[in-house]
């Protein structure tokens, strides 16, 4: 590792990394350095961010990152792979704004399904759109009763000729609000996880109604409580084979899951460069902080624990890019990445003392989020339970 505690100095050097991942780090931080980092704050009290926001991101390439060159995306080889996809984490989280990402990037979960299993008219029609910037799309899973439970989902969705009639309710659905199109689970047959399918909704049809949450953090991405009331749905927009929907659903959360821990922990890498410069220039009895023993400590704990949960992320994205499915790892790295963000947040707090209690502090920004991190994309005691069923106990 590097002898500068910045931000990049607490990444530690990685095999997998090589010039096409330094030269897409150093784009894709010249584009947020200059669209988004000086405006994060200001989203963030505003509750969203602007529809140029989305346009431009469609430009430049951010949206279309990973996704088939067909629909106007880079596609995935040697220009992009799960390492750059880590990076596009990275680089975003480094901002300390999470509801910035989750709202910009809610279709890197709402979209790969339809990628995945549509028809091909669905994809032509909704991927171009989405990749551009014009429209967003958004992944209705959890219901009031059915959170990391999928396989107890009670959204129903009767078959009538040449449509589905969808009645039910989804809570907590990220961009639920905002977006144009929701790839929805909805129960078509019996119960359990054979019961689920997925469908296309049209988030503003005729019975449709979205409500927005206030929530502790995430403050620039709505995330909304849905209403499905008698909703019309026609059977093309059906994404894969009816009754066929719950292992679509379990295959996208490894690449969620992916990441939200580089977000996680590069937070985590926000928070140990902030409190490092703090500690540099701050000074307390004659001395600066960074010459306490205590502070020295703290800083070098963090650096530890984020070192050691990067280079697993490295190897896990390294797994998936060769076929594998780690789901175990994934898993238990999802749950060491969260608890070293909520480490590293606390002793920045520690360390900044009453500075980053205050709105506009980038630690400020990132404790709110700390939860949303250990809860999201599959709580931290399911992921541990997850775990321990994966490696047969």
């Amino acid at each position: 590792m590097p002898d500068s505690l910045d931000f990049d100095g607490l990444r530690p050097r990685s095999p997998f990394v090589g010039e096409s991942h330094a030269l897409w780090r150093t784009q894709l931080r010249r584009f947020i350095d200059r669209e988004i980092m000086p405006y994060a704050q200001d989203w963030d009290e505003a509750g969203a961010i602007p529809r140029e926001l989305f346009l431009k991101a469609g430009e430049f390439g951010l949206l279309g990152a990973g996704f088939p060159v067909e629909y106007g995306g880079s596609g995935r080889g040697p220009d992009y792979d799960w390492h750059h996809g880590i990076i596009t984490s990275e680089e975003l989280g480094r901002v300390g704004a999470g509801g910035v990402t989750a709202a910009l990037m809610i279709h890197g979960i709402g979209l790969p399904p339809i990628l995945a299993s549509g028809s091909e008219e669905t994809k032509a029609r909704i991927a171009p759109d989405v990749l551009a910037g014009r429209q967003q799309i958004s992944l209705a899973i959890t219901e009031p009763d059915a959170g990391s439970d999928v396989a107890n989902l009670q959204t129903r969705a009767e078959r009538i000729g040449d449509h589905y009639r969808v009645n039910g309710a989804k809570l907590y659905i990220t961009g639920g609000c905002t977006s144009h199109w929701l790839t929805t689970a909805v129960r078509t047959g019996g119960p359990g996880a054979g019961g689920i399918s997925l469908l296309l909704i049209d988030a503003n049809a005729k019975g449709v109604t979205r409500r927005n949450l206030a929530k502790q953090g995430w403050w620039a991405s709505d995330t909304a409580e849905i209403f499905f009331e008698d909703v019309d749905v026609p059977v093309e927009h059906l994404i894969g084979p009816e009754n066929g929907g719950f292992f679509g659903i379990m295959a996208n959360f490894n690449g969620e899951r992916l990441g939200m821990t580089a977000g996680a922990l590069s937070a985590a890498r926000a928070c140990v460069e902030d409190a490092v410069a703090w500690a540099r220039q701050r000074k307390t009895f004659g001395k600066r902080l960074a010459d306490h023993q205590v502070i020295r400590h703290k800083i070098a704990r963090m650096s530890q624990a984020i070192a050691a949960s990067t280079t697993w992320l490295d190897q896990c994205a390294w797994r998936v890019s060769q076929g594998e499915t780690p789901v175990a790892d994934l898993c238990m790295l999802k749950v060491q990445a969260t608890e070293t963000l909520e480490m590293c947040a606390r002793e920045a707090s520690q360390i900044l003392g009453g500075a980053s209690y205050m709105r506009g502090s980038r630690i400020e920004r990132i404790y709110r989020e700390v939860r949303v991190n250990a809860i999201g994309g599959g709580s931290e005691e399911i992921m541990r339970d997850l775990a321990a069923r994966q490696l047969g106990l």
